[in-house]
């Protein structure tokens, strides 16, 4: 499979499909699709695991901009905020000023909406949402669907029946031969539901999903990189742009983790997301912050 020339390496592990870049230059053909996810900003945090979250936010957003071609939009997958402040709201848009990409969409962590019920998130990101925070829409022949999973959270992510409802009549629309990109905060599978990673009702929403031929669900709050597939639902969880967490199981529970100053942006980072021509499916390669050979790329789509 290649983008105009530029080869990527699949590999298969444990039922999961991988892709590695081969060549630092990977531009997609022309009118191809291309995206970045980015996650868990948390703006206003200021604690060991990373006292600079606002300067790593900003490396973030220099390497988009050092991407051999502007990807056409941004997606962040929630916790923008730690405390759901303005000012933490305001240093975040600052940032995302600098990107050469100007369109972002978002969706909500818990950060964001458990210090106020998510009111002010929804006043500056979700005046054109639905509910709590969902939304969709078409770009270059591929269905976006941005959820909320975080309103009512109790140990896990939950969706909630209005917005199931809302989500089958959404897709009801769509043929089955047009790629859906999924978005959401918590992981939409069981990552590892003793520390909360996984969705209560996500079942019912993949189940609306499994006609469709290609679906790619991203989401954020475990701030490190997983991949898993189901038929042809891929899922792939982002590293944040903040601070990491352990592992599943390896620690009392989640929460920053502290890592050694000069390997901190080894384990931040983004995701970028590009069509793969001929079959509309998605290659999905991950890259940290640290410097170029300082730490390998790592991807799976």
């Amino acid at each position: 499979m290649a983008w105009a020339g530029t080869g990527v390496m699949w590999t298969v592990g444990s039922g999961i499909l991988s892709s590695q870049a081969f060549g630092q230059k990977m531009t997609p053909a022309k009118g191809a699709l291309h995206f970045v996810q980015i996650s868990d900003s948390h703006m206003g945090f200021n604690k060991p695991a990373n006292t600079d979250v606002t300067g790593t936010l900003q490396a973030t957003i220099d390497k988009i901009n050092a991407l051999p071609q502007a990807p056409d939009f941004i997606i962040h997958t929630g916790d923008l905020s730690h405390t759901s402040k303005a000012g933490e709201f305001d240093t975040l848009d600052q940032v995302l000023k600098s990107a050469k990409t100007k369109q972002s969409f978002f969706v909500p962590g818990e950060h964001d909406t458990s210090f106020d019920d998510g009111k002010m998130y929804m006043e500056r990101y979700g005046k054109n949402a639905k509910g709590r925070g969902w939304y969709s829409f078409n770009h270059k022949d591929v269905h976006f669907v941005g959820l909320s999973n975080v309103a009512a959270l109790e140990g896990l992510g939950k969706l909630g029946s209005e917005q199931l409802e809302w989500l089958e009549a959404d897709l009801k629309g769509q043929p089955t031969s047009r790629p859906v990109v999924v978005f959401a905060h918590i992981p939409l599978w069981s990552v590892y539901p003793e520390w909360g990673w996984g969705t209560e009702d996500s079942a019912q929403a993949l189940g609306y999903l499994k006609r469709f031929g290609s679906v790619t669900v991203l989401n954020g709050h475990i701030h490190q990189v997983m991949q898993k597939m189901e038929g042809s639902v891929t899922f792939h969880t982002a590293m944040s742009t903040a601070f990491p967490q352990p592992a599943p199981g390896t620690a009392k529970g989640p929460g920053p983790m502290k890592v050694p100053d000069d390997k901190l942006r080894s384990v931040l980072g983004i995701t970028d997301v590009k069509a793969v021509m001929k079959n509309h499916s998605l290659a999905v390669v991950d890259s940290t912050l640290a410097p170029a050979g300082a730490a390998s790329a790592a991807g799976g789509e």
